[in-house]
């Protein structure tokens, strides 16, 4: 079984003026999501700014995260590092934390061979119990998992379920999916093609769009299951146009400003990230504005 079917949110953390983690505001969002209807939380990823928590920030946010949401709807942590042995540290004590999956990043800058990824990723799922799901995003790892190897590691590690696919190569996707048989839950990593992957056999979104429209984003996933394939396209265009905007500059940039814009007050980035250009932002918030979203 999945660990969720529909529109995960790849959370934002948020952020007190002096940098250090927000943890009231991080329960107020959890509280938000939840009740807008996203089906699965995906805290401490790329999203998370992961990448500058300590580790004791990245385990804490990942605690109380599961505290907060308690059982309500799964909580799946990224606990990826290209450090194997970092990352079974992590992964274990997500699980102890009260984790109910575990998203797994490629390691990046090593640049493993696909025998290197499989390796990495058996030592992981053998030290866990949890289920796995990899996340296949070389834009940024400078590493590409191949749909065989995504099958191959779902086919023979037990809790290595799924992948969050953000190669933004639809057809890699449909050659995954053919090689699939049935053993992997494929997520779309990008917002501009969410009904195209579940055309294929997707399962939903992990979504940096849910963060501002969750709401919305788990009714594209929702109707397009439910047979609604119309329903579901027109949100998918409706939005396109806001998701180009939210992914302008490198993610999570627009995004957090997405969000202070709707008055949300999620604070800023942590260096190296810096805060958005102010056309890119002008451009942002005229997006936001032609979809409804209030910017205060």
């Amino acid at each position: 079984m999945a660990i969720f079917t529909g529109a995960g949110v790849a959370l934002i953390t948020p952020m007190n003026e002096d940098g250090s983690v927000n943890y009231s505001k991080l329960k107020e969002i959890l509280e938000y999501q939840i009740a807008h209807k996203t089906d699965a939380i995906i805290i401490c990823g790329t999203t998370g700014e992961a990448s500058t928590l300590s580790d004791e920030e990245h385990l804490e946010c990942i605690r109380y995260t599961c505290e907060v949401v308690n059982g309500r709807i799964p909580v799946i942590a990224g606990t990826g590092s290209n450090c194997t042995q970092s990352a079974i540290e992590l992964s274990k004590k997500a699980e102890e934390s009260g984790a109910d999956g575990l998203l797994l990043v490629t390691p990046y800058y090593n640049k493993a061979t696909q025998n290197g990824l499989k390796a990495h990723y058996k030592a992981i799922a053998e030290a866990v119990s949890i289920p796995i799901i990899l996340y296949n995003v070389p834009s940024r790892t400078g590493t590409k998992m191949t749909p065989q190897t995504v099958v191959d590691l779902c086919s023979e590690v037990p809790n290595i379920v799924g992948v969050k696919d953000a190669t933004g190569d639809i057809s890699e996707v449909a050659e995954l999916l053919s090689l699939a048989d049935g053993k992997v839950d494929l997520y779309s990593g990008n917002d501009d093609q969410i009904v195209p992957v579940l055309s294929l056999g997707g399962k939903g979104v992990i979504s940096v769009l849910s963060n501002i429209l969750p709401e919305e984003t788990h009714n594209m996933v929702e109707s397009y299951l439910q047979g609604d394939v119309e329903k579901s396209r027109e949100l998918q265009l409706q939005y396109f146009d806001l998701v180009k905007a939210l992914f302008c500059e490198v993610n999570p940039i627009p995004v957090k400003k997405a969000m202070n814009l709707m008055g949300m007050q999620v604070g800023g980035l942590r260096l190296p990230l810096t805060e958005m250009e102010e056309q890119n932002a002008a451009r942002l918030a005229e997006e936001m504005r032609k979809v409804g979203i209030e910017v205060k």
